[in-house]
């Protein structure tokens, strides 16, 4: 095999890798982007729902308002809290629209404001009654209208503002109403229906989130499937894409006379500076192999995956045997952990000194040992063993605590490639 100098070979090797490169690139960057539209990734039909289902509550308490009109004390001010708490409804569905499911601090601050009004005025027309839990109707529905920004603002103001409703509501309960075991069981479920929804939907939002985020990052760890053995990484793309336009600049200077040849010196420093650059890239694409861009360029499995592979035999691996070797890696990291404990997971490959079976004399044995801490062996979900299934034949036992699979690998033999 012959090899062409380096000089020669920096503009091809970066023009042949721009546009995978670039699109690497571009794939991570709408992945990382914390922008609201994709954080909030599928949850724009949970605000519609959350929307749906704050109206119907308001049409119930209204409902209740009319039935209970004569009763109450001050029905002026019960129905100005209902109208007060309309208007704050409509118009931050509104808002949330227009914006694009995006809400400003600012008009975070005014809707919380606008719903502890419609409380106030809600508890005040039915003061005199001295049973919250029986009479209150917009106080309900205005706990239950944080729903409508649970997609649009962070979970850690709505969970400060759902506390102060409900502690708001407890105080005045404890205050206005003597309690009795009759009376309590309406207090309890009023301040539940206030909070709760919004705690639940906090809850649910959250998790779909990191759901999200973690299919996100496999997807883009699945790209090293098919990696050749040895290969520049997705987080060298960056530094590829300024040497490619570096080398551009200088080559198209030089094309249309802006510079003369021969270079001067410091161009030509400049260029030979290029050069060494790609070069370091070039090595160190011919130590790392799929696994370990596979592990380093994963926002979880960095955490929490260590890899010994003094040979680089994980790029022996075909795609299938390499699929279920980071499947397996990725269900030990996200497995429920033990109480107190933190998923770890540990891979050595090495050379095997199994003896290969007649007929496979194309093939060469590769040893895999995984072992995963902060899992119980009766917490490893069944599909781990179907992803280990597709690397080899195993062995799994118990030490110090921790899982442990011994994986025998049958591969091509890389001296026949």
């Amino acid at each position: 095999m012959t090899y062409a100098p380096p000089e020669e070979n920096t503009l091809g090797v970066i023009v042949g890798n721009k546009g995978r490169h670039a699109r690497s690139e571009t794939v991570r960057r709408l992945a990382r982007d914390d922008s609201p539209r994709l954080t909030s990734l599928g949850t724009g039909f949970v605000g519609v729902g959350a929307a749906i289902l704050v109206s119907l509550r308001a049409i119930y308490g209204l409902v209740w308002l009319v039935i209970q009109w004569d009763v109450y004390p001050n029905p002026i001010v019960a129905a100005l809290a209902w109208g007060l708490l309309i208007l704050l409804i409509a118009a931050t569905i509104t808002v949330v629209q227009v914006t694009s499911g995006q809400l400003s601090h600012w008009m975070f601050v005014v809707f919380v404001a606008g719903l502890a009004a419609v409380i106030a005025l809600d508890i005040y027309a039915i003061w005199d009654l001295h049973d919250i839990g029986g009479y209150a109707t917009a106080a309900v529905a205005a706990g239950m209208a944080l729903l409508l920004v649970l997609t649009v603002r962070p979970p850690a103001e709505l969970i400060v503002a759902v506390s102060i409703v409900g502690v708001g509501l407890i105080a005045v309960i404890v205050v206005n109403v003597p309690l009795t075991t009759d009376n309590l069981a309406p207090q309890v479920t009023t301040v539940a229906f206030a909070v709760l929804p919004t705690v639940i939907g906090l809850s649910l939002i959250t998790n779909f989130r990191q759901l999200v985020q973690v299919e996100l990052d496999r997807v883009l760890v699945q790209s090293t499937l098919t990696a050749p053995r040895f290969a520049v990484g997705m987080m060298a793309s960056e530094e590829l894409a300024r040497l490619d336009l570096a080398a551009e600049k200088l080559l198209d200077s030089v094309a249309n006379g802006a510079i003369e040849l021969p270079l001067q010196p410091k161009i030509a420093s400049t260029a030979a500076s290029l050069a060494t650059e790609l070069r370091l890239h070039l090595i160190e694409g011919r130590r790392e192999t799929w696994l370990y861009h596979a592990i380093t360029e994963s926002d979880l499995l960095g955490k929490s995956v260590t890899l010994t592979d003094k040979g680089s035999l994980a790029g022996l691996l075909d795609p299938a045997q390499r699929d279920g070797l980071l499947s397996t890696a990725w269900l030990f990291v996200t497995d429920t952990p033990k109480r107190g404990a933190k998923n770890s997971v540990h891979i050595t490959i090495a050379p095997s000194t199994t003896v290969v079976a007649p007929g496979f004399e194309d093939k060469v044995a590769v040893g895999i040992s995984i072992t995963s801490s902060g899992v119980a062996r009766n917490r490893v979900d069944a599909s781990t063993w179907e992803a280990i299934a597709k690397v080899g034949t195993y062995a799994d036992s118990i030490e110090n605590s921790s899982v442990r699979l011994d994986i025998e690998c049958l591969v091509d033999n890389p001296a026949d490639q």
